[in-house]
């Protein structure tokens, strides 16, 4: 078993124009000051991190580091969502997801998708130069606009549409390789990777590939109604990341999972700020332990009725107290002893 750190706090959530959100230094100083212990850096927010001086520079990665190990925090992770969701996007989606590539590259998939793919290849070699071994991403998607098979899906589209993204995705992944840093796909709505089943299909498509792992988000598994423990229990191999975010779902007889187009603070399913809904983060982390997951905690939030400030301060308490820092002897040990083969013999009634 393993202890599992934090509070750590994603900061997409929480970068905004007016200070303290809108400088490196000063993000830093509220996590540090609302208790947490680390900080996962959302590379697309240009201001807190350049992934291509990164990659370029172990200078530039050392003194990024200082900065923030000035505040007596560290780099948890980086994280490259918006642009792993670049790698793979079905033209339904090209305008909605333009505006997450800079403006060179709108308009043109080819050079939005070659963009994305070399921020990923930059994030590899950044985070070896910063000392991290785990990145957090999203996979793209081809196939979720046939999410409910109707009308039918074609004989053999699955299995061409894997194809294609672990095509897209093995380049990086070998540059992920190279690096030595696992790449922990966020199983998420929208993406192909969504469930345990589609996460089992990609990675037979790179061919097992090891640095295919995941990040685990409870709250994406509520508003499916899949079951986010027994995950747990079939996945652990591959967790390597973990996302504290909360959800709820509450049945409703005119809505149910796909929400009826409605807004978040009216679907069944929707994001809770951690604690407000109905994950039980206990039995989480209890799991996580049993399994020996020693990365990070890390809070992400999102919540349709409470303000983020609010979230962030009750997020840093609430890690705190569901870390389990786990025993190093049975609690048994009293009334055990020394190890005696022959004794063990005669209890078990061999040498009568």
């Amino acid at each position: 078993m393993k202890t599992i750190k934090g509070p750590a706090i994603f900061l997409a959530q929480f970068v905004a124009a007016n200070p303290p959100f809108n400088t490196l230094e000063g993000l830093c100083k509220w996590a540090s000051d609302l208790g947490y212990k680390g900080i996962q850096i959302p590379t697309w927010e240009t201001f807190l991190i350049d992934l291509e001086k990164a990659a370029d520079s172990k200078d530039y990665c050392d003194k990024l580091r200082e900065t923030v190990e000035s505040y007596d925090l560290e780099i948890t992770e980086l994280s490259t969502h918006l642009q792993g969701q670049l790698v793979a996007v079905h033209p339904a989606y090209d305008e909605m997801f333009d505006a997450f590539a800079p403006e060179q590259h709108r308009g043109n998939p080819k050079s939005r998708t070659d963009w994305a793919i070399q921020q990923l290849k930059n994030a590899a070699v950044a985070s070896r130069n910063l000392g991290i071994n785990v990145h957090a991403t999203f996979s793209g998607s081809f196939m979720w606009h046939t999410m409910y098979p109707w009308p039918q899906r074609p004989a053999g589209f699955v299995e061409d549409g894997f194809k294609e993204l672990a095509k897209r995705w093995l380049p990086v992944l070998d540059t992920f390789e190279d690096s030595g840093v696992d790449v922990c796909y966020e199983i998420h709505p929208g993406e192909d990777l969504h469930d345990g089943i589609s996460f089992e299909r990609f990675y037979e498509a790179t061919g097992n590939h090891k640095r295919v792992n995941i990040l685990y988000d409870p709250s994406h598994f509520v508003l499916q109604q899949l079951d986010y423990l027994q995950y747990i229990d079939f996945y652990h191999n591959f967790i390597k990341m973990f996302h504290v975010k909360d959800a709820e779902f509450n049945s409703s007889g005119k809505s149910g999972v796909y929400g009826g187009y409605q807004e978040w603070i009216d679907r069944p399913g929707r994001f809770r700020s951690v604690g407000d809904g109905q994950v039980d983060f206990r039995s989480i982390f209890s799991k996580l332990s049993q399994y020996g997951y020693d990365g990070w905690a890390v809070l992400e939030w999102e919540c349709c009725i409470k303000d983020s400030e609010q979230g962030a301060k009750e997020g840093a308490i609430f890690i705190a107290d569901h870390v389990i820092n786990v025993t190093e002897r049975p609690f048994d040990d009293f009334a055990g002893g020394s190890s005696n083969e022959q004794l063990n013999r005669r209890i078990l009634g061999l040498d009568l």
